[in-house]
């Protein structure tokens, strides 16, 4: 039994007895937290609680081989572990509780995630990468049940990259694939779909992730009979086992979760198979307990027997292993009460330092604030009412920052109607105080790095004397194949994306150049192809995600929304993961290929861009200004637009289309005609025809929903024409409606309207097959053009007369 830094010969019984004194000294301060934290949530002091509790003797032994640069990938139950690396103290865990908003005091996400959420800084603070190699790491936690299985898949995938790709400067990132992704999960989340799709994936890609079964038998109150086929996770999975064949597969062990010897040797097999062989393996750890329940939120007593309860206290690890080191005379039940006892004062200590760290800053605003109240009491018609509040704000023991703001805006309530110092004084404070906490809970949805998106400075297109019309797909390849020359770290993935080159042709022949891992085909398995790239961008390389059809997004969207979208977010700006997002929709036929589902998708995944091109070369622009950028991106290509002739550019991997930028592809001075994507065309052509009875319509492409029209261009051309529709093939509140809330309540435009603001939408249903199906279900020429004669009938009934 020996930890990552001792040495492989034999250790002398006083040194390893200090190990195993050392590792029961975390066990014991990691149950203390749990239990203090329980007590410090029943009394009001934080939110809600979910420990680790029962499950501490497991992480000790997996701290033990966890090396620098290895990466975790877990759920809410690994604060042992997090203490065994250096990643948490007492103080940190209280703070985490509480939602304390410094990140020096709380690093895992500043008071934004509930307590048991746990992150390593990854980024400097200038949003640059630290080197990875040289600190152990931790992915942010997410809540959703199973949520952290497909980034694992990635974490563990860029091992196996940075070990057989060539080219890439891996220095801050990788020592020749060495590093392992250790994930874990409750035996109950096993039933999770996530999972087995995790769980499959990696046994086909043979990386080097290993799995941590946490088995204590239930989820909430849910028993394992009715979680897991044969009410065992490592049983079901045996015909994963690898052999001795050429069947790649997994290395299984099953271990008892309260046997201190028996999970270090576990530990270390487990650990040199995955980082030597690139083998995935899991380690089902069983006959753990959870002596408080579930979470705060209620109590085992209420679904478990008095015999399971019995049996638990009996088999608690912190308890075993205490029999243990007495039994094996490591120690004496007198030595290990006197630790248990100091243990119990240095929680108690570290719980009282987080909370007078957490209320210190509201405490000194409360001291700001009164006399502010004093004097716009004295100065005030409604003086009683206003000490009143000043009254209660003070004698509030745990005041938070809300009651200042609270008793502030009430008080100028109060003053209405009156002017005097005092009351804009009082107006000043609530500014100031608003201005400097909000940022608090809402910064770093996007990146504050110099590597903002938004800072890469446009290149146009430039074209030659015998620049050829080609397929537009020729143009995507042609970039793609310079992005790949450009950038050794650049790699994409997905559904019939190598061999074939996808399944439009854009990454024809770009296997056979670039390798199958680089340009790599994947198993129908859209949420960890999403996990793939996540995992793979939070360790320093640039991957492409490829998922064939915007409907199959679906698929992802989770992912998407709960894990990438609020990474930066969630960390506040101590990880990224810059992936790029491929997909192609819109205009074609059928319920299950033609979706365009951009309402649901711009509400699920704010922090990720939304990036619509209307055609190749927009496209490939795109690609080529996130890859400069370190944000993440999704990019839909119009799915009609690969056999459509584009010019080829002749600086194919460098011209760069900017992000939240609209573009007049038509001038009018009627009206504004708003659209994006494959649906463009239908408007432009709409827009001729209307030219012939006499409209002269304005046609603007959006190019980005995430962001949306930096410039507020799309108000300058209402301005002009005084009337405005929005085309889109979403269902009816969906992205035209966003687009419409954008330019009426931020761009104001409605200043500027002599019509109401009208949408054109596809029906409520989803497109039926065939091109009758797509006619009747989405937007046609004839359906834009007769929306706008419509319009232009109101304004001037002489000139259009009604159609019918």
């Amino acid at each position: 039994m020996q930890s990552e830094t001792s040495s492989k010969s034999e250790i002398s019984f006083e040194d390893f007895r200090a190990q195993v004194v050392s590792d029961y000294k975390l066990a014991v301060t990691s149950r203390e937290c749990s239990l203090l934290g329980r007590r410090e949530v029943l009394t009001g002091k934080a939110k809600f609680g979910i420990f680790g509790d029962g499950k501490e003797v497991p992480q000790l032994a997996w701290a033990k081989v966890f090396q620098n640069g290895d990466f975790r990938s877990g759920y809410y139950r690994d604060q042992t572990f997090m203490m065994a690396i250096g990643a948490l103290n007492i103080q940190q865990f209280f703070a985490s509780l509480y939602a304390t908003t410094n990140i020096e005091h709380e690093p895992n996400s500043a008071g934004r995630q509930m307590g048991g959420h746990f992150a390593t800084h990854s980024l400097e603070e200038d949003g640059t990468w630290k080197n990875l190699t040289q600190q152990k790491n931790s992915s942010a936690d997410i809540s959703p049940t199973a949520g952290q299985m497909p980034r694992l898949l990635g974490l563990a995938q860029a091992s196996k990259i940075y070990r057989n790709v060539t080219g890439i400067d891996a220095d801050k990132f990788s020592r020749n694939g060495n590093e392992i992704a250790w994930g874990t999960i409750g035996n109950a989340s096993t039933s999770e779909g996530l999972f087995w799709e995790t769980i499959n994936a990696a046994g086909v890609l043979q990386v080097p992730m290993v799995m941590n079964v946490w088995d204590d038998e239930y989820g909430i109150s849910v028993h394992a009979r009715h979680q897991t086929t044969k009410q065992n996770i490592s049983e079901v999975l045996k015909g994963f086992q690898r052999d001795k064949g050429e069947n790649n597969g997994y290395e299984i062990f099953a271990v008892n979760g309260w046997d201190y010897p028996a999970l270090i040797e576990t530990y270390e097999n487990a650990s040199r198979i995955a980082r030597e062989e690139h083998t995935p393996v899991l380690i089902h750890v069983q006959q753990l307990t959870q002596p408080q329940g579930h979470s705060t939120s209620g109590s085992h007593e209420r679904y478990k027997s008095e015999a399971r309860l019995q049996w638990e206290r009996k088999h608690d690890c912190n308890v075993k292993m205490r029999e243990w080191m007495i039994a094996t005379n490591i120690a004496t039940d007198q030595e290990l009460q006197e630790i248990e006892k100091d243990i119990k004062k240095q929680v108690r200590d570290g719980k009282k330092a987080a909370w007078e760290a957490h209320m210190a800053p509201v405490k000194n605003k409360v001291k700001d604030v009164l006399p502010v109240l004093q004097r716009a009491a004295e100065s005030s018609q409604n003086k009683s009412f206003i000490l009143q509040l000043k009254k209660e704000l003070q004698e509030n023991r745990e005041a938070l920052k809300k009651d200042i703001l609270v008793a502030s805006r009430k008080a100028l309530r109060y003053m209405r109607g009156e002017s005097s110092p005092a009351k804009q004084e009082l107006i000043q404070f609530i500014d100031k105080y608003t201005e400097e906490v909000r940022p608090q809970y809402s910064s770093h949805l996007h990146s504050t790095s110099k590597y903002n998106a938004l800072n890469v400075q446009p290149v146009a297109a430039s074209y030659g004397e015998d620049s050829k019309e080609v397929d537009g797909r020729l143009v995507l390849r042609e970039n793609f194949d310079s992005i790949f020359n450009k950038y050794p770290e650049a790699l994409i993935f997905g559904e019939d994306t190598g061999e074939i080159g996808d399944v439009n042709q854009g990454l024809e022949g770009l296997q056979e150049k670039y390798g199958k891992l680089r340009v790599a085909d994947t198993g129908i398995r859209e949420a960890t192809i999403l996990g793939q790239g996540i995992g793979m961008a939070m360790r320093g390389l640039r991957p492409i995600a490829e998922i064939q059809y915007l409907d199959y997004l679906l698929y992802a969207l989770q992912i998407m929304s709960d894990d990438l979208a609020t990474l930066q977010y969630r960390t506040r700006g101590k990880q990224k993961a810059p992936l790029i997002i491929r997909t192609r929709g819109h205009r074609l036929e059928g319920i299950w290929h033609s979706g365009s589902p951009m309402g649901g998708i711009l509400n699920l995944i704010r922090g990720i861009h939304v990036l619509v091109p209307r055609n190749m070369t927009k496209a490939a622009g795109f690609y080529n200004t996130l890859l400069e950028s370190d944000e993440p991106a999704l990019i839909v290509e119009s799915l009609n637009g690969y056999r459509l002739k584009e010019k080829m550019p002749v600086n194919l991997g460098e011209f760069k289309t900017p992000l939240g930028v609209v573009e007049t592809m038509r001038e009018g001075t009627d009206i504004t005609l708003v659209s994006y994507g494959s649906t463009l065309r239908l408007v432009e052509q709409a827009a001729k025809e209307l030219q012939e009875v006499g409209i002269d319509a304005e046609v603007i492409d959006v190019q980005s929903l995430l962001p949306f029209d930096l410039n507020q261009d799309i108000v300058k051309s209402v301005a002009k024409t005084n009337r405005l529709l929005v085309i889109d093939e979403d269902v009816p509140g969906g992205a035209s409606a966003f687009i419409v809330q954008k330019v009426m309540e931020e761009q104001n435009a409605w200043r500027h309207l002599d019509s109401k603001p009208q949408t054109l939408t596809a029906k409520d249903h989803r497109p039926a097959y065939g091109t009758d199906g797509d006619y009747f279900s989405k937007p046609s020429v004839e359906d834009i053009f007769e929306k706008v004669y419509e319009i232009m009938n109101e304004v001037d009934p002489a000139q259009f007369p009604q159609l019918k």
